[in-house]
């Protein structure tokens, strides 16, 4: 009997695939065609139209890599075709630019265009149709653009393409356009079509002894029967009547309910760079347009501030069209962050200013004030997130994400999720596990039988519409949402908006259950090293903004220079929009990444001039050299955030050649280095506490065999860790010895690679800076540096943004074995009571850190930093090259010296012309300022934010050296807020009482 039933279900798909879809259309009548092609770069249909088309034959062989061909479609449609009432039969225009799979937005792709310049839609395999103009004449006349982009992602085989850079590509002509035709749609076979479509995904889906399964399929096999494949239109009517009853059976009382909502992930840059990420935003948003205008029930979410400003900047009148549907409700911001961006790498005022930028932009341009956070596909979410979203007003937060972990399922799809300092988020999972659903039956059937939360809560939401490359929802899925809003054997479907269903998720939980920490993503970890040099240039301009802001408000407040508003602006939607999921980690294509080097490499410029124009402002013309300190703690003699004389160091290093190795010594720490260029000593001289652990050595490379299972350049698997090299062969060490240093220069070869690495302790500084200059030529190999310290820590802290966080050297669980490698910020704290390692870095993200047992009972915990990697796929060449990437490693240091360690390496001393005063104090040494800059809304208000960073309660007192008017405390929107506990304010003094990680943003308004 089982056998028989699959039988059929092979026979009712055959009967779709070979019949009813064939028939679909009852005519066709061919259009004229003409072109203008392989354009190398796109450029807009204003420039396009007025060029010389050449009129060409179906089919026709168009398209090298990455180049665009614009198509004149002219014609009429049969003039019989107009007469009908729509119900039974429609006439559109049908377009197969040469699709090679059916799935949208990784490959060819179309936007049809009005001879007026105004947009219909994008033609892509799952929505090949142009609706005919509605003025009844039957003219056709459209152009469509036509972007050649290859599909990169072949069948996911991981291997190396020269597809993804340009130069790479090569000249073959990748499409065939195969139909280019004005045709007749038989309504009812379509109708049909989605009958079926619906019924038998919902079948597959029931037990095979359910009864419902057993009338579905009976039902199915008896359409079969009554549909005459040699006349389907005229019997597809019969066929529906045969499968009416049983798509009239209700829902029970008791299903789960899903609320759907039309959705769109497109990532900002992937497999495609960003240019093309702009048309894919055009084409589906024209997509989604026409489909409004077809169906007023449809409703989609557009999660990307950056996506609807290209519109506005280069399709405005697609954006004109979006700000309407915006008020009727239909087009729906939300999310309110510039992209989806990443949520472990952004530093913290740059994970801020996500917000920041996106809310203003969705509150400006359409007024509204989204109240969700929707990041479904990005790699993981620390702890501080929580707190960041709700600063923002944001009020709940939206992922699936956390449902590709490899090892362990997260136990709720609705819940509280509580980050570092206590904030709580309410939090929903969509349980079809899927940003791009079809409201198919598996879709469906998989929200109710994974939803961990029957017991308490009935409602999940479903995004549906083609993602990743775009697309968007279709006219089939709004199909399939109709059959299925009350569906005996489904849950029931509505559409509604996310914010009706997140206060009905609410209502339905009011004591939702907890997660508390980071959501640890237990896949691609590899993304936090991979692309060194893109995530080295959003560090580094991260810090130099920090430093630009200070300065040019300093330079606004206290010489009356004018603020660069618009730079900064503009600078900082760059860097956010460079901060994507599929940017930042190093996920994307060659393209993508050396575009991004290419716009640091400018950044700095421009970043470096804002920065010494500010500071220009204060020349004193004295001779004198002065330092500028942008760290939010005094240095060198040098308070936080001003500029000031430079103190020298007292005390001298002192450099010795003994048998143990090199001995470096400045009466702070004392270094040992042995012949292999390994730390085999490295003491705290005020305890006498040698850090590293007995036999071993650190500054140890050591070179991993690389070879993830899939998902190459995202990806770092278990495995990794049992085949590893120890780089301890040296080519060269070189002793210097200078007055205020002494430094030791280590040269290694390995493979086709290079090392040269810089160990330098300074007089007066307790840390041992480590300058590795790397030329990697390694293909599939990860390279990292390893310190096993002689401490017993159970757990290492990390940065994070605004704190910290504690992750425990064991694997007692299995939720402890699958963090196997971890990101942080710019520090790691390698601690146990009374002593403890700080190691920082200027550019690293990836690091793990095991304890072991030695032969003696003590314990070791090795501390290791990623370093680099070689994956082949999207980017072949990725990370080969040369490399600088600069550690410190201090020994002695409690959690306030690794947090100030951590800013001093990523804020290095600068000059400066002259004294500068600092416009803010603060007398608590563990709050500290993050950004100082001007209102976002020009009024000439400094904002000053501001956190505890060590994790304890603390009492601080803020001064601001110059005229108050007023102190409020604000959201990260700088709107006006509940001040937090202890807030008193005292004439240009405010006085505040923080918890543990709080975060703070003060608005001070000048006399």
């Amino acid at each position: 009997m089982h056998d028989n039933r699959v039988i059929t279900e092979g026979r009712i798909e055959r009967f779709v695939r070979d019949t009813l879809i064939p028939a679909l259309y009852i005519e066709t009548a061919p259009l004229a065609i003409s072109v203008w092609d392989d354009l190398d770069e796109p450029l807009p249909f204003a420039d396009a139209v007025g060029q010389s088309y050449r009129p060409i034959e179906v089919p026709y062989t168009w398209g090298r890599a990455w180049s665009t061909s614009w198509f004149h479609v002219t014609g009429r449609v049969p003039e019989e075709w107009l007469r009908g009432d729509g119900a039974r039969t429609r006439a559109e225009l049908v377009i197969d630019l040469g699709f090679t799979h059916d799935r949208p937005g990784f490959q060819v792709e179309g936007l049809a265009y009005r001879p007026d310049g105004t947009t219909l839609k994008s033609i892509n395999p799952r929505s090949s149709y142009v609706s005919v103009p509605q003025d009844g004449s039957g003219e056709v006349d459209l152009y469509v653009e036509g972007a050649a982009n290859p599909n990169i992602a072949g069948d996911w085989t991981w291997k190396a393409t020269p597809l993804g850079e340009k130069s790479t590509a090569g000249d073959e002509l990748l499409y065939v356009l195969q139909q280019c035709d004005a045709a007749l749609m038989d309504v009812t076979v379509w109708e049909l079509i989605q009958d079926v479509w619906t019924l038998a995904g919902l079948m597959k889906e029931l037990p095979f002894e359910s009864p419902r399964r057993h009338r579905i399929l009976g039902a199915l096999e008896k359409l079969v029967d009554v549909v005459d494949p040699a006349d389907v239109s005229a019997s597809a009517s019969s066929g529906r009547d045969v499968l009416a009853p049983v798509l009239a059976l209700p829902a029970s009382a008791s299903s789960h309910r899903v609320v759907a909502i039309g959705h769109a992930h497109i990532d900002s840059a992937w497999l495609w760079p960003i240019r093309e990420t702009i048309r894919k935003c055009a084409r589906t948003f024209s997509s989604v347009l026409a489909l409004m205008d077809a169906d007023p029930e449809f409703r989609f979410a557009c999660s990307s501030a950056q996506q609807l400003k290209w519109m506005k900047d280069g399709y405005p009148e697609i954006f004109e069209r979006i700000k309407e549907k915006v008020a009727v409700g239909q087009f729906i911001p939300v999310g309110g962050m510039w992209v989806e961006s990443d949520m472990n790498l952004p530093g913290a005022e740059a994970m801020a200013r996500q917000f920041v930028a996106g809310k203003r932009f969705f509150l400006e341009e359409f007024g509204v004030d989204t109240r969700e956070a929707w990041v479904p596909d990005t790699f993981g979410y620390s702890g501080a997130v929580p707190q960041i979203m709700k600063a923002s007003g944001t009020e709940w937060f939206l992922t699936q994400k956390i449902s590709w972990n490899q090892t362990n399922t997260m136990p709720h799809h609705t819940f509280l999720w509580e980050g570092i300092d206590g904030t709580r988020v309410f939090t929903h999972f969509p349980p079809a596990d899927t940003y791009v659903g079809e409201v198919s039956g598996a879709d469906l059937a998989r929200a109710e039988r994974t939803f961990h939360d029957h017991r308490d809560a009935s409602v999940s939401l479903l995004p549906f519409g083609f993602g990743d490359g775009g697309g968007g929802p279709t006219r089939e899925m709004m199909a399939a949402v109709r059959r299925t809003r009350s569906l005996e054997g489904s849950p029931t479907v509505e559409i509604d908006t996310p914010e009706h269903f997140f206060e009905r998720a609410e209502a339905e939980l009011p004591e939702p259950p907890v997660w508390s920490g980071e959501l640890y993503l237990e896949l691609h970890r590899a993304s936090y090293t991979t692309q060194h040099l893109t995530k080295q240039g959003n560090r580094r301009n991260e810090h130099w903004l920090r430093e630009a802001e200070l300065w040019a408000t300093t330079a606004a407040v206290r010489a009356g220079a004018d603020y660069p508003y618009d730079d900064l602006e503009r600078i900082w939607q760059l860097v956010l929009l460079q901060q994507f999921h599929d940017i930042l980690p190093g996920t994307s294509i060659a393209w993508v990444h050396r575009e991004v080097e290419s716009n640091n490499r400018g950044l700095a410029v421009e970043l470096e001039g804002l920065i010494t124009s500010a500071l220009g402002h204060f020349d004193a013309g004295d001779g004198v050299e002065y330092v500028a300190n942008a760290a939010p703690f005094s240095r060198d003699g040098v308070p936080a955030l001003s500029a000031g004389p430079r103190v020298a160091h007292a005390g001298a290093v002192r450099l010795q050649r003994t048998a143990d190795g090199h001995v470096l010594d400045n009466g702070l720490a004392r270094v040992v280095v042995d012949e292999r260029g390994l730390i085999v000593s490295l003491v705290d001289v005020a305890s006498g506490r040698d850090a590293i652990a007995p036999g071993a050595g650190g500054n140890l490379l050591q070179l991993h065999r690389d070879l993830p299972n899939q998902w190459d350049a995202w990806d770092v698997d278990e495995h990794y860790l049992r085949v590893a090299t120890d780089m301890t062969g040296v080519d060269a060490i070189t002793a210097m010895q200078a007055p205020d240093a002494a430094s030791l220069t280590i040269e290694r070869s390995f493979g086709a690679s290079h090392v040269t690495q810089v160990l330098t302790l300074r007089a007066g500084d307790p840390a041992l800076h480590i300058d590795n200059d790397i030329d990697w030529h390694e293909r599939r190999k990860m390279l990292k540096i390893a310190f096993p310290l002689d401490v017993h820590a159970d757990r290492v802290a990390a940065e994070t943004q605004f704190g910290h966080i504690q992750r425990p050297t064991h694997a007692n669980t299995s939720w402890d074995a699958a963090r196997f490698e971890l990101c942080a910020q710019r520090w790691l704290h390698v601690a146990e009571p009374g002593f403890g390692v700080a190691i920082a870095n200027e550019s690293s993200y990836g690091y793990d850190a095991q304890r072991s047992t030695r032969s003696d009972g003590g314990t070791t915990t090795t501390a290791r930093v990623s370093l680099l990697r070689a994956p082949t796929f999207p980017d072949p060449v990725a990370d080969q090259g040369r490399h600088s990437i600069g550690l410190s490693i201090r020994v002695g240091a409690d959690v306030r010296a690794a947090i100030r360690e951590g800013y001093r390496i990523n804020l290095p001393e600068r000059h400066a012309p002259g004294r500068v005063a600092p416009l803010v104090h603060i007398d608590h040494p563990a709050v500290l300022v993050e950004s100082v800059k001007l209102a976002e809304d020009r009024s000439g208000d400094v904002i000053v934010r501001l956190y505890e960073s060590e994790g304890a309660r603390a009492k601080a007192a803020v001064d601001f050296d110059f005229d108050v008017e007023d102190v409020v405390a604000t959201d990260l929107i700088e709107r006006e807020v509940a001040p937090p506990a202890g807030f008193v304010r005292d004439g240009a003094s405010v006085k505040l009482v923080l918890r543990p990680f709080q975060l703070v943003t003060l608005r001070i308004r000048r006399a």
